[in-house]
């Protein structure tokens, strides 16, 4: 990065001080000559005169700190031709610019002039000291602060350098500094792609080769990146493409570099894959510290602290360590797993991954979720992360690679649950915890860990109790622990319940446990232990503690908030906070973060026995369950209804029990909706009984946002899936229409739109069954929009304007908005251009008189869609600006895309190719995941367009190939299009 230093300006002379001790410069003038020649003194800004004047100023800057003699500055700002006035002239502009900058920063000086200021005060001499510090960063290996500091140079710019100053010596200024920041960039691009960032750098990347066409590093970085992005086929076209401009313009090959890497990619050099020790495309480095606290009393172990800690040591080396421990619940294998854990951390500089697998439960996590999970706490991007299980298992391998990093995977159901989250590469290590033996792990180096040693158990045991109670009856604590079956989350719980209990002795507990066992004399040795303590803490509990116990076991979320707490409690907050509490300070429950709370996995199962058991009458369980129902169900509709003021869903959703969150704003409900988003899911899935179905039902319509956005895409789809199930189950027609609309909306945005239409149509029959003219309503917008999808146009106008008709009769405004809008586009389809644009204003004054920023958005989307087809192309690209600004504030990553699409289009039409190709690959970047096939093929098609016209013929066509591929795929009709497309390059 040395090369990058740029233009020097040299060090400037120190300002003599004067009499009093004071500068003789103004500290607070500052000089721009990166963008137009500018002269500031704190915020105000000084006039810098004439052209002439400024092209002196230029010339002072730029002299290299040492005096400029009156011939210099005239040829600076003449060149071989001034005027006969020339030095009088000079002498007049440097008069009238020491007046304007005041002081005594200008000096004459030996019959030419010089101007004193500090090297901070020019923006060329801040820039060049950033770049040597980023070529330091470079040097030094760290690549993101080299990044870093090249974007902080490059964000001095504005514009091009000493802009509309005359002279030769500004202009041979200018074009030096012009090359300087171009090769800034390249910098800057190379590390973008040294960092993993290859799907972000593809759009810029293509913008620029648009602009400077035979700048042969700006190509053959597009290539690597492209590359890098898994498109191989694009990569070689840009070679071709820019084989072909060098021979048609200058009548040369492309430079020995190129070629290389042309030949690298043909061969698939394993070496291009990734760069060196860093991550693989999308991957922004972060450093993870996901582990939870250990804790403080941990005890024992030894022989198995330091077993595993000697092979998490040994992953610094040329093997990746992976340690599986086993062994049954209540052994401790967690606790051991976080404590070997948090002494290794040394080890792996580079981070810590944890996560619990669930593995006991019935529905464990799943590979690709958790995948998910890892990547974006490594840096990943949502729009760099790949659809299926095998691609996120190779990207977050390649992340891994060349770190350092320890994943510490928890409660595993089997081998094949966590094969694909193994790191793989060295320098990195696994550790795993599970019930079952991971003998068909290979390579795995298999711990089994058994109950504490008597005097393990009972150092345990005393460190909880305190050693001054423990020794005066050491016998009856070994009692204790041997009845705890030495198992450290039952030795715990009962040393928690007596540490609670001043008045109680050892041999006072030894002799309740030794009741509790009687009691439970039919289990198992292993469960026995286990339960026999649960039975004694749960026994001693206060009975609202009790009561909260299990009844908050109840909830299938793998955690619960404070105040879903409270409202299954049917508690005010505050008392809700001191009872789960309580249960932390007792063991039988924990504090997963602030304000939230888990059970571990057996103690659940106990909290969910004792409910069936003691919770009376038995139809509290039910009545719990339902309030943390009504709970979602009115929180997540006024997330609903801030994001879509006056729209009628939530007047008719089933009525909720419970009052639920307020929202200071749309931000605030955002954060909750997607915070809860798998408790809330959980929940809807775990009311199917028919007293339950219908809240459920209108929870999941509620909270659509999470299907939508691209968050909870799957998860989404799966729920509603089951809803529709569990409603024909239960022969409930009103829960199976609205469980139709939400999984044909999930379908809808999956792009799967025979599905989608399938399932509105069946929503649509049964509205008129049902007397339920809400999913009516949107039964007929969403055919409506598939039939735009899939050009049936005459059915989609009837669709839309039975919708229309429908949401004015039930006096639903955003709903007619949304169906005008969506008939917008119908008319756009079917040429009747001026009244698509009409329809969609009338829409967007719809949702703008009601304050309706997201769904606003959607209107200036279709406008912007209608404007660029009319001609109107500033007013469609204003448009679709403000909706991509709305979508991306609002986590809305499906419409950001697509508005970067329709902008790619907009672009087109304007004639703004670059930024057409560019606004292309940015939308293929954001709907990496989200959208579906078809949508991604259209996208293709309109990149390929702006690429053709850019001459990158050979690009194009690669991207119509794909897209040919998809829609043939599907039987979309666009085939067609795409055939017409490539049939001049079929022909040549």
């Amino acid at each position: 990065m040395g090369r990058d230093s740029g233009p020097r300006v040299p060090n400037q002379r120190v300002p003599h001080q004067r009499e009093d001790g004071a500068d003789s410069i103004d500290a607070a003038l500052h000089f721009t000559v990166l963008g137009p020649v500018r002269v500031r003194r704190g915020a105000e800004t000084l006039p810098p005169g004439s052209p002439q004047q400024r092209a002196l100023l230029a010339a002072l800057l730029l002299r290299e700190g040492r005096t400029a003699t009156a011939s210099e500055l005239i040829d600076a700002i003449w060149g071989e031709d001034p005027p006969s006035q020339a030095l009088a002239a000079v002498r007049t502009y440097a008069s009238r610019l020491r007046k304007a900058l005041e002081g005594d920063a200008l000096v004459s000086d030996s019959g030419g002039y010089a101007l004193r200021v500090g090297r901070d005060a020019l923006d060329l001499a801040v820039a060049q000291e950033l770049a040597d510090e980023a070529s330091k960063a470079h040097a030094a290996g760290d690549r993101n602060q080299a990044r870093t500091l090249i974007n902080k140079v490059l964000g001095l710019w504005d514009g091009e350098p000493l802009a509309n100053v005359p002279g030769p010596y500004a202009e041979n200024q200018r074009a030096r500094l012009v090359e300087w920041g171009l090769t800034l960039l390249e910098t800057r691009l190379d590390l973008d792609l040294e960092v993993g960032r290859h799907a972000e750098a593809v759009s810029e990347l293509t913008a620029l080769t648009a602009t400077h066409p035979l700048r042969e590093r700006l190509r053959e970085l597009l290539m690597l990146a492209l590359y890098r992005c898994g498109r191989q086929a694009e990569a070689l076209a840009v070679y071709a493409d820019t084989r072909r401009l060098l021979a048609d313009e200058l009548g040369v090959d492309p430079r020995p570099e190129l070629a290389g890497l042309q030949q690298r990619i043909l061969t698939a050099d394993a070496e291009l894959a990734r760069p060196v020790e860093e991550p693989a495309p999308g991957v922004q480095l972060t450093r993870p510290a996901q582990l939870p606290a250990t804790v403080p009393d941990f005890t024992g172990r030894v022989s198995f602290v330091q077993e595993l800690g000697d092979r998490l040591a040994s992953a610094e080396g040329s093997v990746m360590a992976v340690s599986a421990l086993a062994g049954i619940g209540g052994v401790g294998k967690t606790t051991l797993a976080v404590h070997v854990a948090h002494q290794a951390r040394t080890h792996f500089p580079d981070g810590q991954l944890y996560i619990d697998l669930q593995g006991t439960s019935s529905r464990s996590a799943e590979p690709e979720t958790v995948l998910g999970a890892f990547l974006r706490a490594l840096g990943t991007a949502d729009s760099a992360i790949p659809d299926t299980l095998d691609e996120r298992a190779a990207l977050y391998r390649s992340a891994l690679d060349g770190r350092r990093i320890l994943v510490l995977l928890d409660n595993a159901r089997d081998a094949a649950q966590i094969r694909p989250l193994l790191p793989g590469t060295a320098g990195c290590a696994a550790l795993v915890t599970s019930r079952v033996r991971m003998v068909d792990l290979a390579g795995a180096h298999l711990v089994d860990l058994d109950v504490m040693s008597p005097e393990e158990a009972l150092r345990l045991f005393t460190r909880i109790v305190g050693a001054e109670r423990v020794d005066s009856e050491r016998e009856a604590a070994l009692d204790v622990v041997a009845a705890c079956g030495f198992l450290p989350l039952a030795i715990r719980i009962a040393a928690s319940r007596l540490a609670a209990r001043r008045t109680w002795t050892v041999s006072v507990l030894a002799a309740k446990l030794a009741d509790e066992r009687r009691r439970l004399d039919e289990l198992q040795a292993g469960d026995l232990a286990v339960k026999a303590t649960f039975e004694l803490g749960y026994g001693q509990l206060e009975p609202a503690q009790a009561r909260a116990f299990r009844l908050l076991g109840l909830a299938d979320g793998p955690d619960i908030s404070l105040a879903a707490s409270a409202a299954l409690l049917d508690l005010p907050p505050h008392e809700t906070e001191d009872l789960l509490e309580a249960l932390v300070d007792t063991s039988l429950l924990e504090s997963a973060a602030p304000g939230r709370y888990r059970f571990h996995d057996l103690v659940r199962l106990y909290a969910r026995a004792c409910a069936e058991r003691d919770e009376q009458p038995p139809s509290e369980r039910e009545a719990a369950l339902s309030r943390l129902l009504d709970f979602y169900l009115a929180s997540a509709s006024r997330v609903y209804a801030i994001e879509r003021p006056g729209d009628r869903l939530v007047d008719h959703l089933e009525p909720a029990g419970d009052a639920g969150l307020t929202f200071s704003d749309r931000h605030q409900a955002q954060d909750w909706l997607y915070a809860e988003a798998d408790p809330l899911l959980a929940c809807v899935r775990q009311s199917s009984r028919p007293s339950m179905l219908r809240r459920a039902v209108d929870l999941l319509w509620a909270a659509l946002d999470l299907g939508e956005s691209g968050a909870n895409p799957k998860q989404y789809e799966a729920v509603a899936a089951a809803m529709l199930d569990a409603a024909r189950a239960a022969r409930d027609t009103w829960a199976e229409g609205r469980a139709l609309v939400t999984l044909s909306n999930a379908h809808l945005v999956a792009g799967r739109f025979d599905e989608a239409d399938a399932e509105a149509a069946q929503a649509l029959r049964l509205s008129g069954l049902n007397d339920d003219p809400l999913t009516g309503c949107w039964a007929s917008n969403h055919r409506g929009v598939i039939a735009v999808y899939q050009n049936r146009q005459e059915d989609g106008e009837r669709h839309l304007e039975r919708a229309i008709a429908d949401f004015r009769a039930g006096e639903n405004q955003p709903g007619e908005a949304s169906a005008l809008c969506n008939l917008s586009r119908i008319h756009l389809a079917m040429g009747r251009t001026a009244s698509a644009v009409a329809l969609a204003r009338k829409g967007l004054d719809i949702y703008d008189a009601m304050g309706h920023a997201l769904r606003g958005a959607n209107a200036r989307y279709a406008l912007g869609m209608a404007l660029t087809r009319s001609g109107q192309i500033a007013e469609a690209t204003a448009r679709l600006q403000e909706a991509l600004e709305v979508f991306h504030d609002s986590r809305q990553r499906l419409w950001e895309g697509m508005t970067l699409y329709r902008m790619a289009e907009a672009d087109l039409a304007g004639r703004r190719t670059a930024q057409a190709a560019s606004n292309a690959e940015m939308a293929l970047t954001v709907l990496r995941g989200i959208g579906g096939e078809w949508r991604r093929g259209n996208v293709l098609t309109v990149l390929g367009k702006a690429l053709g016209a850019l001459g990158q013929t050979g690009r194009a066509e690669v991207c119509w190939r794909e897209a040919l591929g998809i829609y043939e795929e599907l039987g979309s009709p666009e085939s067609a299009d795409v055939r017409a497309l490539l049939a001049p390059a079929a022909a040549a």
